[in-house]
């Protein structure tokens, strides 16, 4: 493919395929379920790094500059990189002369100039024939260029399994082959070792059967050190949690007997974290009023219906102050929910590890409370439920009853004694979500409206 070979002789600098790139971009990025700026206008679009992966495929970290949003964020600022606050994201390009009807959904557009004036640039990972020679890269360890392709020896992953995508909504790309492994790429870049790789890493060195562990991932030493996918197995005869939910409840089936399994195995992962990462004295309660009040502020600020709720959901931060601190701070999930577990057989296991993408990495990896997970499930719960009419809020509260049953027979404490503390992080997670959904999902911004007054005016 002589036009991509000569992006790598002619080029003096990862600006110079911008030129045939920037445009595209431009007009493609926003609309990915992946992209965080939506409500920020793109004022730059960076080239940081550029590796042929094949020939016709590119590998690309592109630095993408936003005007401040109304809340006056940025993006997150890369440490030790020299680029302005944004974010940065991987992509995986393919790079051809005929627009082929196979490309589909994949077709980005054609370049109009620089290098790759009239090829037809497309979205690699859509692509059959691009996601199965991905894997076979990721089968041998090596580097190519800054990317670093590593597996784990005790694991053998065979050639040849047939690539899909899965289109459920998510803030990465996921790539199933042949039902026999998962491969997640990530797509919002921040410097470090990705918890979804340091986490499950961990957990399966402890012995920890309800996560999956990593076979092979790939990493990036430029321009700063970065974990850029994980290959693990796949459960193909798994259902996630939302959706065994929504059928109990379109069914009128009991959920109750899962909601206890599922808390007995969120203590499993937590004990598993604990043992595996150093821990700490239960969290600074203060400081951490303080800081959710700090979000609140700022989601109130970008989302005016919040505003009227404010005094009373500061009251719940501020009984953090004197009540119980709780259990010891720790590593956690992060963004615990419904569509983070799956059930295979009888057992459920936990996946996604990455912690709100939104939050900076260092802010991810630091101890937390485990109530912040828990919290998580029991707004997943009242989503659920929500999604039925007439609400059947008398479901959300079986389920959560025995989520905090289950968890506390395996845990040593009883989430349920801990009113004070539950009802702070629930208030945390709903702010969070009704930032997130009208940002990304208008139409459910109801969702977490409704638990935002329950929670400000009763305080249940």
């Amino acid at each position: 493919m002589p036009k991509t070979a000569s992006l790598h002789r002619d080029s003096t600098g990862p600006a110079r395929p911008m030129a045939s790139l920037d445009s595209l971009l431009r007009e493609w990025l926003p609309r990915q379920r992946w992209f965080a700026g939506k409500d920020r206008p793109v004022t730059e679009l960076r080239l940081l790094s550029l590796t042929e992966l094949f020939p016709g495929c590119l590998h690309l970290l592109v630095h993408a500059g936003h005007a401040p949003s109304p809340s006056g964020h940025a993006g997150v600022p890369a440490p030790g990189a020299a680029t302005p606050p944004g974010d940065c994201y991987q992509l995986i390009l393919g790079v051809q002369e005929h627009s082929s009807p196979r490309l589909g959904r994949a077709l980005i557009g054609r370049a109009q100039e620089g290098p790759l004036a009239g090829m037809a640039v497309y979205d690699a990972l859509r692509d059959p024939r691009s996601a199965q020679l991905l894997l076979e890269r990721l089968r041998r360890p090596g580097s190519l260029g800054p990317l670093r392709f590593e597996t784990d020896p005790a694991a053998a992953v065979p050639s040849g399994l047939p690539p899909r995508l899965l289109d459920a909504e998510q803030s990465n790309t996921s790539l199933v082959y042949g039902d026999a492994f998962i491969l997640k790429v990530f797509r919002r870049i921040q410097p470090g070792v990705n918890p979804d790789l340091e986490v499950t890493s961990a957990l399966a060195g402890q012995g920890c059967r309800r996560v999956p562990a990593p076979v092979a991932w790939f990493r990036t030493t430029q321009p700063f050190g970065a974990t850029l996918g994980v290959l693990q197995p796949f459960l193909p005869d798994a259902a996630d949690g939302w959706t065994l939910a929504l059928h109990a409840l379109a069914t009128g089936d009991d959920f109750t007997s899962e909601a206890h399994a599922l808390g007995r195995a969120t203590a499993d992962v937590h004990v598993a974290l604990a043992a595996a990462f150093p821990g700490g004295p239960p969290a600074e309660n203060g400081r951490t009023a303080a800081a959710m009040a700090e979000r609140l502020d700022a989601a109130a600020h970008s989302v005016p219906g919040l505003r009227p709720f404010v005094p009373g959901l500061r009251g719940a931060f501020g009984m953090l102050v004197t009540c119980d601190p709780g259990p010891e701070a720790q590593r956690i999930h992060g963004d615990l929910h419904l569509g983070q577990v799956l059930r295979a057989g009888r057992e459920w296991f936990v996946i996604d590890f990455e912690g709100e993408p939104s939050r900076p990495l260092l802010e991810r990896c630091a101890p937390q409370s485990p109530v912040r997970d828990i919290a998580g499930m029991l707004r997943s719960f009242d989503y659920a439920a929500r999604q039925r009419r007439p609400w059947r809020p008398q479901w959300a509260r079986r389920c959560r009853e025995a989520y905090c049953a289950g968890y506390a027979e395996r845990a040593g404490w009883d989430p349920r004694k801990k009113h004070a503390l539950v009802r702070a992080y629930e208030t945390d997670r709903a702010v969070y979500e009704v930032l997130y959904e009208a940002r990304h999902r208008p139409d459910w911004v109801a969702v977490p409206m409704a638990a935002i007054e329950r929670l400000a005016v009763r305080g249940d």
